[in-house]
Formats: C-alpha cells, sequence, structure tokens
C-alpha cells in the first residue's frame, strides 16, 4: 500500500517532458509573464519543483489559477500575495528576507562559519601537540 501511494507521488512529480498547460493565451507577452510567474512560485506537492516544472493536479489547478488572476488584471506581486496567504511563504521560491525567514537565508552561513572555527581549533590544538622539530644535525661528515 505504502509502495502504491509513494509510487504515484513520485509519478505526479515527475519532471520528464512536463509541459504548462496548453492554454490559450492572448499574446506573448501574457505568455511570457505566464511562463516567469510559474518558474517562480513552487509547487505545494512536490516540494523540491516549480509550477512549471510540476505535473501533479494541483500544480495544474495553481497555473489555472495564477493566468485567471493574470486575466483579472492582478500584478505579479499580487498573485503572489494571494498564494501566500493560502498555501504560506512555502509557495515562493525566493521567500522575502523576515525574520520568520533569517534561519533559511543565513543558516547556511553560519553553518560554513561553524566549520571553519571548528576546523581552525582543531588544527590549532594539534600543532600545540606535536613536538617541537628536532634541530639538524650539521656536525656530521660524509
Amino acid at each position: 500500500m505504502i509502495r502504491r501511494l509513494l509510487l504515484a507521488l513520485l509519478l505526479a512529480c515527475s519532471t520528464t517532458a512536463v509541459a504548462l498547460d496548453p492554454f490559450d493565451f492572448r499574446d506573448a507577452a501574457e505568455e511570457a509573464r505566464f511562463r516567469a510567474l510559474a518558474h517562480e512560485l513552487r509547487c505545494v506537492m512536490c516540494q523540491n519543483q516549480s509550477l512549471a516544472d510540476s505535473n501533479a493536479q494541483i500544480a495544474q489547478d495553481l497555473r489555472r489559477q495564477v493566468l485567471t488572476l493574470m486575466r483579472e488584471g492582478k500584478s505579479d506581486e499580487e498573485i503572489k500575495r494571494f498564494l501566500v496567504e493560502r498555501y504560506s511563504e512555502f509557495v515562493l521560491y525566493k521567500p522575502p528576507v523576515t525574520p520568520a525567514t533569517w534561519l533559511l537565508w543565513f543558516g547556511p552561513a553560519l553553518v560554513l562559519l561553524g566549520g571553519i572555527v571548528a576546523v581552525t581549533a582543531i588544527v590549532r590544538r594539534r600543532a600545540k601537540q606535536l613536538p617541537p622539530p628536532t634541530p639538524a644535525d650539521d656536525e656530521q661528515e660524509w
């Protein structure tokens, strides 16, 4: 049962030959704007795929919703705000820098800095534990 569920989830999030829904765009500008928005938004089911890349049913529904909001005259920011209200900031591939997302934005740098400090401390400690180098014996004749 679990294998079937995992297989269904995997197939739903498959990245092979996924195309955006065949919408009838009014013009090239509308299509370009739609595609840009779809790449900036994350599929809420397939966590590592954009809305444009996902073939999940919810991604198809969200793409339709985005196009509907575009045609209602909403700006990109209004569309993003609408989706954030429904699905939280998780739906954004680049969430804004706020106190709630500081760990997300600065966490990797803090981990890297912590690693550098730890390696430096270990190297210094081991350098102190090594015996002093012996002087070369210059009195030896050949």
